[in-house]
């Protein structure tokens, strides 16, 4: 399913610019990349405000409608008010479909409560990572990655180089040499025991 994002140009720019945008219920933007000029662009801080909040919105290959033309985009910063609900900017970068792209995309962990480490243990999952960044095509890129918790013991550790990827999908980290810990299962320790009383 391809996600689309309507927005217009915009030839205004600047601080009063932005604010009047802002205040009509607008968001000011700008695209980016792929060899082309950046331009400057408003939305709907409704329509995107609720759509950034799916987490599919942010690891997805995006159709950004400018005036009614189309390109493939993905999300790359958004400025957030720092105490209302209020988007004040986003970015938004071209992508090209021959050619790979880096981005982050979200881990979802499965079968924590069947795990050993956690059923027959009593132990605790840490969740060290909760997204990872890919190098792919931007046809190939996941909503998301699996990390299944079913085999991990007490103790033990998922580190990157254990996720099961997609195909045609890499590991940017992996590729530098950097096999993180991903998730790992904090051993419980078995009861307490009696402190003896010092000697008088």
């Amino acid at each position: 399913m391809t996600i689309e994002v309507i927005a217009t140009s915009r030839a205004q720019q600047g601080t009063g610019a932005s604010r009047r945008l802002r205040n009509a219920g607008k968001v000011p933007g700008i695209v980016y990349g792929a060899d082309q000029a950046p331009v400057a662009i408003e939305l709907d801080h409704n329509n995107l405000y609720y759509a950034m909040q799916n987490e599919v919105f942010h690891a997805s290959v995006l159709s950004l409608v400018v005036d009614g033309k189309a390109e493939p985009v993905l999300i790359r910063d958004a400025q957030y008010h720092p105490w209302k609900q209020i988007v004040m900017h986003v970015d938004f970068q071209r992508v090209d479909a021959n050619k790979p792209i880096h981005t982050k995309v979200p881990l979802h962990f499965i079968n924590a409560e069947n795990a050993p480490g956690v059923k027959a243990s009593g132990g605790i999952v840490s969740h060290v990572l909760t997204e990872v960044e890919v190098s792919c095509l931007p046809s190939k890129l996941p909503e998301f990655i699996e990390v299944d918790l079913i085999d991990l013991q007490a103790g033990t550790s998922i580190h990157l180089a254990d996720l099961k990827l997609p195909e045609g999908v890499e590991l940017v980290a992996l590729k530098h040499g950097d096999n993180g810990t991903v998730a790992t299962i904090l051993a419980i320790r078995g009861g307490a025991t009696e402190e003896t009383p010092a000697a008088a």
